[in-house]
């Protein structure tokens, strides 16, 4: 199948003469999670995870992906001709430099430009130009042989009230408007959805887990336009915008708008951040300023009313994941269980709590070797029966009014081996290192990553990945500009300085490749600490409320300072979660959160 849709491309590409076709895991916006209509990447390789760039020759092809995918990209393209590239490991090319070295003089490549970062496009066209090639941007050749494409979403809009925002759409344009004028900047270009959303406190159902409008934006000094597909708003809906100085505009509208720009205008945009076709359609002579979009800090940095909706939203999630441990861990062995039996039953759990609208990402609930798949995915093809033994990693999420979470729990279904209870603890003493750190202002996640990861390390171990994302508020579960890493990666926008209010995951993990995965994470909010001659010091405030599995603690890896910050933990969990319980739950509850 696969191999048969590559010679239907092949054969586009000739009749077109293109000799490489670049298909990226975008949308229209350049989203992390795309619709359906939008998987072209997934239609063309049979790789189905949420990273990855498809490249395309006459007679070669080549995936690149990261560390979380290595493993299921293996699994997945096999017999389908297509080279896996282990996007970060040692002596791997960039997707751009390998093209780069196989290009010969005269040749051209094509991509959609709708799906292509306007940076990457632009420095794609002047290599290939300066050996004499083309760039061809305005054909979606994958579109032209997808049979069945699924349509583009056509899901209603709806708005996110100000008790739950914390803070007015024309409040948050007015500080968008004073970023504008300190660039002397006439328009602002805002294509990404999740900023769009928080800018106009929007929200919708156009992308699966991520409750966004498909739509672009172009802010002035005295309006905005918002270009979507007008049947997704009601009449309050289009009111709300238009009390708030916005006209509503045709989806596609954006591109003819934007060549019709005075040419004496100054636009504001980040070339990261918006599509190539997009960019293309600004006239020459417009002066453009490439920076940033101020919505990125803005939105990471949590106000009060979204933090304390957020302390709610996890205690919801913390009842009902609490509610899935105590019945897995009581029925393990009894009753028949899968993978996605289970990931079933707490979604169940989730859906019973107050306010919940979807979950955050598809839940990843893998058993034994499949957790040593970062992202795991059961399918109807590969779902492990559950049995008495080994462990169980489950990472998920849900969508609330009062927020966004994202939470995994590693759990024993009966005996595991000493190596296992080793590799556990250290991720233990790694996420509570993390949680309890004291830090100056000025950090970013990079100074900090090691307090997390540390403990693998002294084992000569490691997990390729970061150790942590920002996340939205009902919005996207990973969201940019914060995180921890050990190392600066460019296509990852996670390096600024943590901030207080930024929502931050800590999410160390074990991953041995056929035998078992292991990650426990909670989620972090940045506060100011104490400020002094040294400085302001700041520190995390923990807001996930679940237990971690004491059944796969072993203490001997443990310091007495190890042992007081799970106590102090599970201390208030007990006393947070367990109001919210049966009396049996209750009772479940006092033993696992019992002190060591």
């Amino acid at each position: 199948m696969i191999t048969q849709r590559l010679e239907k491309l092949r054969g586009l590409m000739s009749e077109h003469h293109i000799h490489y076709y670049i298909i990226p895991t975008n949308d229209y916006h350049l989203s992390e999670y795309v619709g359906d209509y939008f998987c072209a990447r997934k239609y063309m390789s049979g790789f189905t995870g949420s990273a990855g760039v498809l490249l395309v020759g006459r007679d070669t092809a080549g995936l690149w992906t990261d560390g979380r995918y290595y493993i299921q990209a293996e699994r997945q393209l096999e017999g389908s001709t297509i080279t896996l590239f282990r996007q970060g490991s040692e002596g791997v090319p960039l997707m751009e430099d390998y093209l780069k070295s196989v290009l010969k003089n005269g040749e051209n490549i094509g991509f959609d430009g709708r799906v292509m970062p306007a940076q990457t496009g632009e420095e794609l066209e002047d290599y290939v130009t300066a050996r004499g090639g083309h760039v061809i941007y305005d054909m979606d050749l994958v579109g032209e042989i997808w049979e069945e494409r699924p349509s583009l979403s056509n899901e209603k809009a709806y708005i996110l009230e100000e008790k739950y925002a914390g803070e007015s759409a024309l409040s948050k344009l007015g500080r968008v408007r004073k970023a504008m004028a300190e660039k002397k900047a006439d328009y602002h270009v805002l294509t990404s959805l999740d900023d769009i959303a928080w800018l106009l406190n929007i929200r919708g159902n156009d992308v699966p887990c991520n409750p966004v409008v498909l739509s672009y934006g172009v802010i002035s000094m005295d309006g905005m336009w918002l270009f979507a597909d007008e049947s997704k708003f009601d009449g309050a809906m289009k009111d709300y915008l238009s009390g708030t100085g916005v006209t509503l505009m045709p989806y596609d509208g954006i591109y003819s708008w934007l060549q019709s720009v005075d040419e004496n205008s100054c636009v504001m945009l980040n070339k990261k951040k918006i599509n190539y076709r997009i960019f293309k359609s600004i006239p020459k002579k417009v002066r453009v300023v490439n920076c940033e979009n101020p919505t990125l800090l803005m939105k990471a940095v949590k106000n009060d009313t979204e933090i304390n909706n957020l302390i709610q939203a996890h205690i919801k999630d913390g009842v009902a994941f609490t509610k899935f441990m105590y019945w897995l861990k009581n029925n393990i062995g009894r009753i028949p269980m899968t993978e996605i039996s289970a990931s079933d039953y707490l979604e169940h759990c989730r859906r019973a709590q107050d306010g919940f609208i979807e979950l955050s990402f598809d839940t990843i609930c893998a058993y034994k070797e499949n957790a040593a798949m970062m992202h795991y995915s059961a399918s109807g093809e590969q779902n492990a029966s559950l049995e008495p033994e080994g462990l169980l990693l489950v990472d998920s999420g849900g969508q609330y009014f009062e927020g966004t979470t994202d939470i995994t729990r590693t759990m024993a279904l009966g005996p595991v081996s000493d190596e296992i209870k080793k590799h556990y603890t250290a991720v233990l003493k790694g996420m509570l290192n993390l949680a309890n750190a004291r830090f100056l202002y000025g950090c970013i996640g990079i100074n900090l990553d090691i307090l997390a990861r540390g403990p693998m390390w002294d084992m000569d171990i490691d997990y390729q990945c970061g150790t942590g994302h920002g996340v939205g508020y009902l919005l996207n579960v990973h969201e940019a500009p914060n995180g921890f890493r050990w190392k600066h990666v460019p296509e990852r926008d996670d390096g600024a300085v943590l901030e207080a209010g930024m929502v931050t995951t800590d999410e160390p993990g074990v991953y041995i490749e056929g035998s078992h995965g292991i990650r426990i994470e909670n989620e972090l909010v940045c506060r100011k600490g104490e400020k002094n001659a040294y400085g302001q010091f700041m520190y995390f405030q923990t807001i996930t409320f679940a237990p971690i599995d004491l059944d796969v603690v072993d203490v001997k890896y443990m310091t007495p300072v190890d042992l007081e910050r799970l106590n102090s933990y599970h201390k208030m969990v007990y006393e947070t979660i367990s109001p919210y319980l049966t009396e049996d739950e209750r009772e479940w509850l006092k033993v696992y959160t019992r002190p060591l």
